[in-house]
């Protein structure tokens, strides 16, 4: 090849590859998020209906029917008005269930399915089931394998390269790997005999023991080896490799997509891989209302993604669930987008809007939350990105405790998932049940505070043992003293930058590094927490400024997760996107951060504005300023340019690339 042309590929390559967070991170605390969501974006703009609509009062069976005998790229079109359904539907591979619009079909439900066993009104599942706790994934059975490195050819060399796009597969069972297969990597969780003694490092540990654990309650999904489980899992593609299928002893050198996640594996922690069908992609939700409080508590989700990969719902209005509005079980790049989630059975802690439980690269963006505990609830998760939602009155059973809408790290393995644009109470990294880390908070606005809360009322929230947390040009606070949205919160609320008091604080900016007690167990405090958090550009109302101060950059580490000051206090607009959403109408962009001047959220000095999915909450559906009432009506297509059906809202591939050749 022309030595030229090798150098213009090497130059293009590398301009690819640069991420916009490159000069503020690094691959040690961050990934490549640009690929979250539906890969290319939601595809079906151009599908055409099969068969015809079907008419308002049609029964589940119908409607199932019609789904059954839809061919792949083709989509069900529900008409207008309401269909009482006494069971829930499942979803098939290619095909979309459309409705005429969240405003126009609704779907009253009074009975599920069991989407592999939890129980759903939709249902996304692919057609073998499998899942972490099954026989068929276990270690040495048909679906398993050992990861054993990622050298590009020869033995397996036990070495596990950050960004690495070839893995070495072993000991692959007999029910093979296909190239074009999603594939889950993990490995086993940590497991320190006291968790304070590991006083560096990352730490995914769910172990819940004695005086020095790392968690109360333990149970983190994933896998178990040896009485350990295995809750660190990233989901890949294989691209290439396994042609007429891998099987056998090996080793396989194999291409995935997207890289590996991280510097955390490691051959002393025995990596693994396991597989389902993978058969469930290309189907679709869309432009309909789904009404689950008749269903009670005998389901789990409203809309349930279970070994899918590639799905999506959009302008969907979701009320009243028991569990979760969408349940991301062990699925990777799926959309949810420009939909409205109210309520839930119970206002409980199991009381979720999106949750993730083994998930990657899924993209949760332009959504509203009314009235759900927790809309946001993170389990093992990696490289997922939650952009430009809103959520308001975060409601939970304990009267007088404010709880933060982004429950940020509930399980071991929640790492490398990016927040951007929110507008939302706050974050919340806790101990019930693991650990995790290198989780990112960019551009949101988090209040830390709802009416008539005096407990917990923080906008950030990280405790023991999540560590390597990167907080960065985000607003936080509230000082408004008008009626207008947050509400009148005082003059002012929070009055404390940063505490280290323990769970429950209040009126405080970040409350870091605490423990907890119960039933037996104790997790210590770490203080590593705040050693290891990288803070950068953020606006505060307790400061009443935007602090760039570099002893909050945490560059002196010895543990390979440095990172240095940054030689700028210039921001880009996004960390995961090029170009303003199509959809975004005209809201300035970005519409957070300390450079943003002008804006309209009252008492941040101008840092603010709604987003896009606040103003559709705010002006469009008219719903009141502290989010309670009953449920509103929504379409999307009356409050965002762009977003109706097909609109993929998923950022493209890197453009105005400029290389230059000496």
């Amino acid at each position: 090849m022309n030595r030229l042309l090798i150098l213009l590929l090497a130059v293009i390559s590398a301009s690819a590859s640069a991420q916009n967070w490159s000069s503020i991170l690094n691959s040690s605390r961050a990934v490549d998020w640009s690929g979250a969501g539906v890969t290319g974006g939601i595809p079906d703009a151009a599908w055409t209906q099969c068969g015809s609509t079907v008419a308002a009062g049609a029964s589940a069976a119908t409607i199932q029917s019609a789904i059954n005998s839809c061919t792949a790229t083709h989509y069900v079109l529900l008409g207008s008005g309401t269909f009482n359904l006494f069971s829930g539907l499942n979803m098939k591979a290619g095909v979309v269930l459309r409705g005429s619009g969240a405003n126009s079909t609704f779907l009253v439900f009074s009975g599920g399915v069991p989407c592999g066993g939890q129980g759903a009104q939709i249902c996304f599942l692919d057609s073998s089931g499998y899942y972490y706790g099954g026989s068929n994934v276990a270690i040495g059975s048909p679906n398993s394998a050992t990861f054993c490195g990622t050298a590009g050819s020869g033995a397996c060399n036990n070495t596990y390269t950050t960004g690495a796009t070839t893995i070495q597969l072993s000991n692959v069972g007999t029910s093979k790997i296909s190239n074009g297969q999603y594939i889950y990597l993990d490995q086993q969780n940590d497991s320190p005999a006291s968790a304070s003694t590991v006083t560096s490092g990352m730490l995914v540990c769910d172990t819940a023991t004695g005086s020095d654990s790392c968690s109360l309650e333990g149970g983190a999904p994933g896998r178990t080896s040896n009485g350990v489980d295995r809750s660190m899992v990233q989901i890949v593609k294989v691209v290439s490799g396994c042609t007429s299928g891998c099987t056998g002893a090996g080793p396989f050198n194999v291409t995935i997509t997207p890289g590996l996640y991280g510097k955390k594996w490691t051959s002393s922690l025995s990596p693994g891989a396991w597989w389902s069908a993978n058969d469930m992609q290309n189907a679709g939700l869309e432009n309909l209302s789904i009404d689950s409080t008749a269903v009670g508590t005998s389901t789990e989700s409203g809309i349930y993604f279970n070994n899918a990969f590639n799905c999506w719902a959009n302008n969907v209005r979701s009320m009243k669930p028991n569990r979760n509005h969408v349940w991301l079980w062990q699925s990777a790049h799926n959309t949810i987008e420009n939909s409205y989630f109210f309520g839930t059975q119970n206002a409980a802690s199991q009381s979720y809007g999106v949750e993730s439980y083994i998930a990657s690269d899924n993209l949760i963006i332009n959504n509203v939350f009314q009235q759900v505990t927790a809309p946001v609830m993170m389990g093992p998760s990696m490289g997922s990105v939650y952009a430009y939602n809103f959520s308001v009155n975060d409601t939970y059973y304990v009267t007088a405790w404010m709880q933060q809408a982004f429950a940020w790290g509930h399980d071991a393995g929640a790492m490398y998932n990016l927040s951007e644009g929110n507008i939302t109470s706050g974050y919340w990294s806790d101990v019930f049940h693991g650990t995790g880390g290198a989780n990112t908070v960019f551009r949101n606005y988090a209040s830390g505070w709802e009416p008539g809360k005096s407990e917990d009322t923080a906008p950030y929230q990280q405790f023991s043992y999540n560590r390597f947390g990167n907080v960065v040009g985000n607003v936080l606070g509230c000082k408004n003293t008008t009626a207008s949205y947050p509400g009148n919160c005082g003059n002012p609320y929070h009055t404390t930058y940063q505490t280290n008091g323990g769970v429950g604080q209040a009126a405080s900016i970040y409350d870091l590094n605490a423990g907890n007690s119960a039933s037996g167990v104790t997790v210590q405090a770490d203080p590593y927490v705040t050693t290891s958090l990288m803070r950068w550009g953020n606006y505060d109302v307790v400061n009443n400024a935007t602090r760039w101060v570099s002893s909050e950059v945490p560059s002196g580490l010895s543990d390979g997760y440095a990172v240095s000051v940054p030689s700028s206090q210039t921001l880009p607009s996004s960390f995961f996107t090029n170009s303003q959403p199509s959809w975004w109408g005209s809201v300035p962009w970005p519409g957070i951060g300390p450079d943003v001047t002008g804006g309209n959220i009252p008492g941040v000095s101008g840092h603010a504005y709604l987003n896009p999915a606040a103003n559709c909450y705010l002006t469009t559906m008219s719903g009141p300023v502290d989010g309670t009432g009953n449920v509103l009506g929504f379409d999307a297509s009356q409050c965002y340019a762009s977003s109706g059906t097909g609109s993929g809202t998923q950022p493209g591939s890197p453009s105005g690339l400029t290389v230059i050749v000496k």
